[in-house]
């Protein structure tokens, strides 16, 4: 850690902003000229102290560093806020000097304001006092060279008293950060404390804070386990119960491998899911939970993976494995070594779009955290969700509650490819609102070419050759499909999710974070809704908690100004706001109240949670 105190002023533009607080807060004073800024000379301007600490000895190149500053105002001084009551307050802020090349740093997490009333003003003002921590994180290079590098902090802040305010200044302070293996962790009860105060719009991972990588862990656990529950994964779900009825016809052994290659897929994949993020991170690439559904190549190539389910469940057609991967179960791809592997990575691609309770916590932990515990994090998440299988593993006798095989197998098999392509009719209403109409329509004539080429070879009694020439033109027309969508994402019209049509209940308003927080500063509620088409916990939440009567008669009795982000498509600084709260999933809700910090409502939001807050 190191500290500094060194006095600097900010030029001319700090100056003139300085006279015009003076003269509006001389306006503001009973007595004339009560509030006089004194000459620059006459005074001591700084009042503050400033430590900046650094979360590790060491880090391996590519990893972030946390980096955290504290502001000790002296007393009976205070300082304004990062959010100023008024436009003509001069913030307190912090800006980040890295070495030259170096990605730039994530937007500083800054503490809350108090709410107090001074002399020279005639309503409560939001402010600092004391000790307060601002923390951000900082990428380093991937490809950076062994040694130590120079990381400044520049705090510009501006001290008043009860009766006047002094010129503002900006104080430096560094530290150095150093590329090299072997880094331990440093500075716990700095980053502990640092935890606690960086609330409202930093993170709000405070009221777990120095509990440890263990407690994140659990944290991580449990919600891998809740995300067997969701509705994005239940589909597969269908699938996973065929193939271990299949399973259980083998046997007790059987039974074990099926689940344990499940379990393994599931982990596996969570894994590679960990390499991606550490990967896009080190390259200053945002990152977040279910953020692939954003893009159009992706939602387009899994929904073809969703027909050839489908159409693999109907019978159409078989995928026959290896000898050596078939000995368990029959072939299909939710049978056999191979296929429970498949569906384990399907199962984990099919939960990215949602969140459940505990996860958004433990992934906002995971992903500012080195490389390691990013990837401990995201195994444990894995764990959790592959629980229900290793514990089938463990106690194969528990699969006599699976029901017996027999005849009526088969219309299940039917009935769970109606699920799927259900599924299929989601994914292609997430692709409307990432590209235009024309290229969604050209995308679902490909995926009809691709189940009729399919088709055809099923219905093909001329031996392997036809069948092959079916198969290459099935396999074409996939990529064909898929093309079509994956440049049009710039062509997608404009978002109205934000918009409140005539038969909804709450008269929802596109998001404008400086709106919602200047509003919340003057005494309204905000609530924020960050939703997408791709979330279906969201639109679950939205139909039975928030569009019902009860909020949105509370909402209007309270006169709660409601926002919806729509985070559909990419959109950075939606990443970013869910990355102030320690959040890098949806859904997402936070209420602003006056005069106190805002509130993060769980994934699984309830209409009780809400009308509690706001006192009904």
């Amino acid at each position: 850690m190191v500290g500094s105190r060194s006095r600097t002023y900010g030029g001319g533009a700090w100056l003139a902003r300085a006279a015009l607080v003076a003269a509006v807060a001389g306006s503001l004073l009973p007595g004339p000229g009560a509030a006089q800024l004194p000459r620059q000379g006459a005074l001591d301007l700084e009042k503050g102290d400033i430590a900046i600490a650094l979360d590790r000895t060491a880090y391996l190149a590519g990893e972030p560093a946390q980096l955290a500053v504290r502001l000790t105002i002296e007393d009976g001084w205070h300082t304004n806020s990062y959010e100023p009551t008024y436009d003509y307050l001069i913030a307190t802020e912090i800006d980040i000097e890295a070495p030259p090349d170096w990605p730039a740093p994530e937007t500083p997490r800054y503490p809350p304001g108090e709410m107090k009333r001074f002399e020279f003003a005639p309503t409560a003002i939001s402010v600092y006092e004391g000790e307060i921590f601002i923390r951000t994180a900082l990428p380093t290079p991937a490809g950076a060279a062994a040694g130590t590098y120079p990381i400044r902090a520049n705090v510009t802040y501006q001290a008043c008293d009860d009766k006047m305010c002094l010129a503002p200044v900006t104080t430096p302070a560094t530290a150095g950060l150093t590329i090299a293996a072997g880094g331990e962790v440093a500075n716990p009860e700095f980053f502990a404390a640092a935890e606690t105060t960086t609330g409202g719009r930093g993170s709000q991972l405070g009221a777990a804070a120095g509990r440890g990588l263990l407690w994140f862990v659990l944290l991580g656990f449990l919600g891998g386990l809740i995300l067997n529950a969701m509705p994005c994964v239940l589909p597969v779900l269908s699938l996973k119960v065929f193939g271990l009825m299949k399973s259980a016809e083998g046997g007790r052994r059987a039974l074990t491998t099926g689940s344990l290659a499940t379990a393994a897929g599931i982990i596996l994949s969570f894994l590679l899911l960990a390499g991606a993020a550490i990967g896009a991170r080190a390259a200053g690439v945002a990152v977040g939970w279910g953020i692939q559904f954003q893009e159009p190549l992706f939602v387009g190539a899994l929904a073809v993976v969703i027909l050839l389910f489908t159409l693999n469940m109907w019978g159409l057609f078989e995928i026959h494995l290896p000898g050596s991967l078939a000995k368990v179960g029959s072939t299909g791809p939710s049978e056999g070594l191979a296929g429970h592997l498949v569906t384990g990575f399907f199962a984990t691609l099919m939960a990215t779009p949602c969140s459940a309770p505990f996860l958004g916590t433990a992934l906002g932990f995971a992903l500012t955290q080195d490389s390691g515990t990013t990837a401990a994090m995201f195994g444990a998440i894995g764990t959790g969700m592959a629980s229900p299988y290793l514990l089938l593993a463990a106690f194969p006798a528990a699969g006599r509650v699976l029901p017996k095989p027999g005849a009526w197998m088969a219309t299940f098999r039917v009935v769970m490819g109606f699920l799927l392509a259900a599924t299929l009719v989601w994914l292609l209403f997430v692709m409307s609102g990432l590209v235009s109409a024309p290229r969604v329509a050209f995308f679902e004539i490909g995926l009809l070419a691709v189940a009729l080429a399919i088709w055809l070879a099923s219905r093909s009694q001329r031996g392997r050759a036809p069948r092959r020439l079916a198969g290459v033109a099935a396999a074409g027309l996939m990529v064909v499909a898929v093309s079509t969508v994956a440049g049009g994402r710039s062509e997608a019209g404009p978002s109205t999710i934000g918009v409140a049509p005539e038969d909804r209940l709450i008269a929802w308003q596109p998001f404008d974070r400086d709106r919602a927080e200047e509003l919340a500063a003057e005494g309204t509620y905000v609530f924020v809704d960050v939703t997408a088409d791709w979330c279906f916990t969201c639109k679950v939440n939205e139909t039975l908690f928030l569009e019902t009567e009860e909020v949105a008669g509370a909402f209007e009795q309270h006169g709660v100004i409601a926002m919806r982000a729509d985070w559909t498509r990419r959109d950075d600084s939606i990443g970013r706001y869910l990355a102030d709260f320690g959040r890098y999933g949806i859904p997402f809700y936070v209420l602003y109240r006056p005069g106190g910090d805002p509130h993060v409502f769980s994934e699984l939001i309830s209409k009780s949670a809400i009308l509690d807050l706001l006192g009904d």
